[in-house]
């Protein structure tokens, strides 16, 4: 194989030999314009003959970083990789976080030293409104979905290589989880709220916002003292209310009920019974929800946490948000000494390590739990 260079203005024009087609064996000439000294556009020229000679070449594309990863996103929602929501939120880091900064750099273009720059600048200024930096987090978040996308382009030789594996994401420092420490009080305040019963659940079967507001009577027995998880509401700006499985195999699962939460579900279905017969709008429907409007439709997971945090804040406590419910049902389980196999089976985590990974500061307070979680995974 060979190759030939011609200056063109600023720039050079390489020359070199393709692969052999498969059907006459004739070698396709291929192009390519390089901006640099003559010696670079020497060494660039060997590159593209040996990945040719070495069957890595890969023709030249125009698709940019934005249009490609949003092509991605819309592909992994509609395989079903990812849910209706996820996909919003990728969308939203693409438009705020990716877009703006690498957006109109082609896919071939885009190099490891332009990964290193992105994360810089959205440390420092990478807010929407250009006022302050981002917090890790976010930034982390951002860059495994632009690897995620880069990673399908080179599966599907659109791109030699994922430059954004050589940078990895910027370090979370550790922060404290928010948990409620007086249990008795929380729930004695409670029964001045709404959202007493739904709030109760969480705390006492560790069960998510929207496994709660998808939760139907037919799925609650209160003389065995058992839920079963079997749904999960979403709420897009795409789909509104929807009801979809959980996450996970290990999402279904049948979860045992405190004497507390018993006796609080055993009232509550008596009040919304008598309350739908001062309506006069007869019994309940059998596949009615525990929590649902006057038009038994379920009711809006973005609403409902808004509402949580407004109550959250009038006793005092801003920073407990409804997830925090679910973290102080395993903070209870943990220092009752529960195996930790059974606290993932009863969060719904697809294994026992992602359980402790989460609350592993949590162990940290007692060495001897952490132990004891270890040797429940590992077995004897």
């Amino acid at each position: 194989m060979s190759g030939h260079i011609q200056k063109r203005g600023n720039s050079w024009r390489l020359k070199f030999e393709g692969e052999r087609d498969s059907i006459t064996g004739k070698r396709s000439i291929k192009y390519e314009t390089f901006r640099g000294t003559k010696a670079e556009a020497k060494i660039r020229l060997s590159e593209l003959i040996v990945a040719v000679g070495r069957g890595t070449y890969i023709e030249p594309t125009k698709v940019t970083i934005a249009d490609f990863v949003k092509q991605r996103i819309d592909h992994w929602q509609a395989s079903g990789k990812i849910s209706a929501r996820t996909a919003a939120r990728y969308r939203e880091l693409l438009t705020n976080q990716i877009t703006p900064y690498l957006g109109t750099k082609t896919l071939q273009h885009l190099r490891p030293i332009d990964i290193e720059g992105w994360h810089t600048t959205l440390r420092n200024s990478g807010r929407a409104n250009g006022k302050g930096g981002l917090a890790a987090r976010t930034i982390g978040h951002a860059h495994r979905v632009l690897s995620k996308a880069l990673s399908d382009a080179v599966r599907n030789e659109l791109t030699p290589k994922n430059v954004a594996k050589a940078h990895s994401t910027p370090k979370v420092p550790d922060e404290e989880m928010v948990i409620v420490h007086d249990i008795p009080a929380l729930v004695e305040k409670l029964k001045s709220s709404r959202l007493q019963h739904l709030a109760m659940i969480s705390l006492f079967t560790g069960m998510r916002l929207g496994e709660v507001l998808a939760l139907r009577w037919t799925r609650v027995d209160l003389d065995k003292k058992l839920i079963q998880v079997r749904e999960a509401i979403e709420e897009t700006e795409e789909y509104g209310i929807r009801f979809k499985a959980p996450k996970s195999k290990a999402g279904r699962r049948d979860i045992t009920l405190p004497d507390i939460l018993v006796s609080a579900l055993r009232d509550y279905r008596k009040a919304q019974l008598e309350l739908r017969f001062k309506l006069g709008v007869g019994k309940l429907p059998d596949d009615a929800l525990l929590f649902a409007d006057i038009e038994d439709a379920p009711l809006s997971r973005n609403a409902t946490s808004a509402a949580w945090g407004d109550f959250a804040a009038s006793i005092g406590l801003p920073d407990v948000t409804f997830h925090a419910l679910r973290h102080t049902h395993a903070s209870q389980l943990i220092d009752a000494g529960v195996d930790i196999v059974t606290i993932s089976k009863r969060l719904g985590h697809a294994k026992p390590d992602i359980t402790l990974r989460i609350y592993a500061h949590l162990f940290r307070k007692d060495d001897g739990k952490a132990a004891a979680a270890i040797n429940t995974i590992l077995g004897p």
